[in-house]
């Protein structure tokens, strides 16, 4: 999905599939995996950056940073009617948060998906960017709905042990608890494809939008869609990290009999 490729073949294309550069060691090097990895080091470069000018007295940025870990975190700890475990759970979901949320503002820079190569593919001449908006491309949102699910996992087993933890999903007490049991069950792994399709569907959605408006009407109309898609961006980050939270909050809940 990339404007240049359709400003020359007069039409839109729009792709599922991610844009792959090359291969490494037989891997496809997509345009998605560049995005997160630049994301990735745009991040650590900010962390280490802003921690290496913290203040006593703070300034305007390190206020406004502040502002926001602590009104993250007591949202977490009212959630969650603990400060400790909110203090267990905060780096997790936090981190889901900003990253998720840097993916989708970041995929809207200019020069993401416009500045690449021309590769021949299928005996026809493609352009191919070089970054492409990373939660459109299914695998990377697949990845993150696993991490938050083990997590969740994890954090039900943490902290009521293997057989408390699975005794939500396997109870043999009645034939009712049992069928309950296994839609419980079912209802956990239906989390992977709500995860991550919901957050794939919204930004792929938004991104082919934003194509066809720049297309059509390439001087006005893509402003306001522009100002719509951080919004929109900033709403999936703030709704896959707090889904996790409530989910964390109900796999370490005590199992009702």
């Amino acid at each position: 999905m990339n404007i240049a490729h359709a400003a020359v073949e007069g039409g839109i294309a729009v792709h599922l599939s991610a844009p792959i550069l090359g291969y490494f060691f037989g891997i496809p090097l997509t345009s998605t995996m560049i995005m997160v990895w630049v994301t990735m080091l745009a991040l650590a470069v900010l962390a280490f950056t802003m921690k290496s000018r913290l203040r006593l007295i703070p300034n305007k940025i390190q206020i406004s940073l502040e502002m926001l870990v602590g009104s993250g975190f007591d949202y977490m700890a009212d959630a969650l009617e603990s400060r400790e475990l909110a203090r267990k759970f905060f780096p997790l979901v936090m981190t889901i948060f900003i990253f998720i949320l840097s993916l989708n503002w970041l995929g809207l820079l200019p020069g993401v998906d416009s500045i690449g190569i021309w590769k021949t593919v299928h005996d026809a001449e493609t352009f191919v960017p070089f970054l492409h908006p990373a939660n459109t491309d299914l695998n990377v949102t697949i990845s993150l709905a696993i991490i938050a699910f083990v997590a969740i996992e994890i954090a039900g087993i943490a902290f009521l042990g293997f057989v408390k933890y699975g005794g939500k999903f396997i109870n043999f007490s009645s034939p009712l608890n049992f069928l309950i049991g296994i839609i419980e069950l079912f209802s956990e792994l239906a989390r992977l494809v709500s995860f991550s399709f919901r957050l794939f569907g919204n930004i792929f959605a938004g991104k082919t939008l934003l194509l066809i408006a720049i297309f059509f009407v390439p001087f006005i109309v893509p402003v306001p869609i522009l100002a719509f898609e951080l919004f929109v961006g900033l709403i999936q980050a703030f709704i896959f990290a707090v889904l996790t939270l409530f989910f964390i909050k109900l796999a370490i809940a005590e199992p009702e009999h």
